[in-house]
């Protein structure tokens, strides 16, 4: 199979488009959202906001989506969560982002306490790592479930369903934790590339730091702010390209698709026999 079938199918897989019109798309995922919570007679979103372009993004279309579901008569909200680690580098970000959204309402739930204690029972319980490095990995996908525990607390009492991140660069790349960040109900930024939430962004008014921000999932403790690009091996604009069906790299093309094969676990529902 030549790299450009490759390229097609997995573009298509992932519902990416060459290219997009932002207002379109802010419309169009406005209504998924506000389609979504009324079908399912759900009253709320719930969204974790980190101050990344993302859930920056996300948040704002959340909004949106259930102040448009107010006009119509129905009782909806939105939930935005900050779920920090401790202290977060980067809080004048999230609070930056905050003041976009203007979400209905704010939660502020430090995740520490929980993850570092369930780390610590299970060390008691007998679980070794082979260096600090493999236990800051194993650390950071419990902050990771620990923030979707919180995330479906929170809709659980509202009545709410949650709302994902994810979008095409991600899913191709399986840059999320299972059950973690990738646990979700509803996810508004499918089939976009990086580059696209970012045209969307923009195109909703977001602040400028925001949307051009340098990406980090921030879960290494050892590493904070650790830059995506690094953690990946390979550029969003590599990553973007190879979406779109350009030309890259013969390394970001075997880096990309040996990733994308190895994370297929994680787009799939749990095998059964």
């Amino acid at each position: 199979m030549t790299n450009q079938v490759t390229q097609q199918r997995i573009q298509a897989d992932l519902q990416v488009k060459a290219s997009i019109e932002p207002q379109y798309e802010i419309e169009a995922r406005v209504d998924f959202l506000c389609s979504q919570m009324i079908e399912t007679g759900q009253h709320a979103l719930v969204l974790g906001i980190s101050g990344g372009v993302d859930s920056t993004v996300a948040g704002r279309l959340a909004q949106l989506a259930v102040e448009k579901a107010r006009e119509k008569g129905v009782e909806a909200r939105f939930y935005a969560i900050r779920l920090p680690y401790g202290e977060q580098k980067d809080e004048d970000h999230a609070q930056q982002a905050l003041t976009f959204i203007t979400p209905d309402e704010v939660l502020d739930i430090n995740v520490k306490p929980a993850s570092d204690v369930l780390l610590a029972s299970l060390e008691e319980g007998g679980l070794t790592f082979q260096d600090a490095a493999q236990r800051d990995f194993v650390l950071g996908n419990i902050k990771a479930r620990q923030r979707m525990v919180a995330q479906y607390a929170v809709a659980g009492a509202k009545s709410g369903l949650v709302v994902g991140t994810d979008q095409a660069a991600e899913a191709l790349m399986g840059f999320f934790t299972k059950y973690g960040d990738g646990a979700c109900d509803l996810v508004p930024l499918t089939g976009l590339t990086k580059g696209q939430v970012r045209e969307v962004g923009a195109a909703l008014g977001a602040p400028v730091i925001l949307v051009e921000k340098q990406p980090t999932a921030d879960l290494e403790s050892l590493k904070p702010q650790l830059a995506d690009e690094e953690a990946l091996g390979v550029t969003y604009t590599e990553i973007d390209a190879f979406l779109t069906g350009q030309q890259v790299s013969e390394q970001a093309y075997t880096t990309i698709t040996n990733t994308y094969q190895r994370t297929d676990h994680k787009r799939q529902l749990p095998r059964t026999p």
